[in-house]
């Protein structure tokens, strides 16, 4: 990290710091340019950048179906999210109808993402101000929903999961047993959790007034998510703009009221409570429905044929061909659809022409928003509550740069 003294008119010293992109909380992508009072910031000035793929540029030149693989390099804590938020786009535009089973089989998944995205936040934010114990209580089970993962589509973290028009394939029977174990033993590793932090005075000290956002602040930077739950405003899109049933689901929005580092932990807590209620509630559906097998909807040209019939069937090796060479188009259009990423609100607006890739594609990644207050959030606090206030907006660098 590099310094520099400078002298105000009257005399004052003030150190230029960089932190980041080398600092190990930045990830080697964010950089800040901070100016100190000793260890008091008085301005920073963010870069971003180190990162960017050109997301949006590399859709316009793929078919839909193969935008998924890029989808699940935004937000890698929570790719199911993404991957699904994208299908569904393209199906709104497409007119496509899914099975009930689909959308609570749907939900599961969403839900365990979330739930597996708010561990990596929550235990870092521990980790972060000093406490390593908590991170190494539930961080396993990160691991076991990532085996979920394994045994639906076969990935773990870039999980390309789905398709559009539903699944590439039914839950196994091992997917089930997987999902029923971690419900029955997530909730006391989350008690053991909460036990070492949330009364602890020294974690209380380190996140209580740490990097806090008013919510007229954080509504007219346009927060969503959890950043803006802990603000005080119950904002959901699964509440606001049901999507895949979600207004079947009975669940409470938790709510902070400082909006500071404290707050953002205690919502992420509350809401892995309600992530598995909504999954319990999804399995129940699941079973009252006459429907015990349907995984897609009706639409041969985003499906590859089973490999028996593309090696015995011409006409499973014609449509075989037409979805690889990229024929399967969708409809003109203009649509804006948005799910309840892990941390806040992710919005595709997709422009068709009617070909085989998008025209434009746009994406509205909340950690690109979050990062934007960053500055003003850390400005007058300790250098260390920097850190900590980066780790609980959960700004994560694949999303941000795109």
């Amino acid at each position: 990290m590099k310094e520099e003294i400078k002298q105000d008119l009257i005399g004052r010293e003030y150190t230029t710091l960089n932190l980041g992109p080398t600092h190990p909380a930045t990830h080697g992508i964010f950089q800040n340019v901070l100016k100190m009072d000793g260890e008091i910031i008085i301005e920073s000035t963010p870069t971003i950048g180190y990162i960017h793929r050109a997301f949006e540029k590399l859709a316009e030149r793929r078919p839909y179906g193969q935008i998924t693989t890029i989808t699940d390099r935004l937000n890698y804590c929570s790719s199911p999210i993404n991957n699904m938020g994208w299908h569904m786009t393209v199906e709104k535009l497409a007119g496509i109808k899914l099975p009930k089973r689909v959308e609570y089989l749907r939900v599961i998944i969403m839900e365990l993402a979330r739930i597996a995205d708010h561990i990596i936040c929550n235990s870092v934010i521990g980790v972060d101000s000093g406490a390593m114990t908590g991170f190494l209580y539930v961080f396993q089970f990160r691991e076991h929903i990532y085996e979920i993962y394994e045994e639906i589509c076969g990935a773990r973290i870039t999980t390309n999961i789905g398709r559009i028009g539903g699944l590439e394939r039914d839950f196994s029977q091992t997917a089930w047993l997987k999902i029923e174990k971690l419900l029955k033993e997530l909730p006391k590793g989350l008690k053991e959790f909460e036990d070492l932090l949330i009364r602890n005075r020294i974690f209380m000290d380190r996140t209580i007034n740490c990097g806090p956002i008013s919510a007229e602040m954080a509504l007219a930077y346009s927060f969503t998510g959890p950043n803006l739950r802990a603000a005080g405003i119950d904002y959901d899109v699964r509440v606001m703009n049901p999507y895949s049933s979600y207004e079947e689901f009975d669940f409470m929005i938790p709510l902070g009221t400082n909006g500071d580092t404290y707050d953002r932990f205690m919502v992420r807590e509350q809401e892995m409570k309600e992530s598995m209620s909504i999954i319990k509630q999804a399995m129940q559906k699941l079973d009252k429905l006459e429907d015990k097998t349907s995984y897609n909807a009706e639409v041969p040209e985003f499906y590859l044929p089973p490999k028996n019939e593309v090696y015995n069937e011409m006409e499973a090796l014609i449509w075989h061909f037409k979805i690889i060479m990229a024929e399967t188009s969708v409809p003109k259009g203009e649509v804006y659809h948005c799910v309840e990423g892990a941390n806040g609100e992710l919005g595709y607006y997709l422009i068709s022409d009617g070909g085989r890739t998008p025209y434009r594609l746009h994406i509205r990644r909340p950690c690109f928003i979050y990062y934007q207050a960053y500055s003003e959030m850390i400005k007058g606090a300790y250098l260390s509550d920097a850190i900590l206030t980066m780790s609980s907006m959960n700004v994560i660098a694949g999303e941000l740069d795109a």
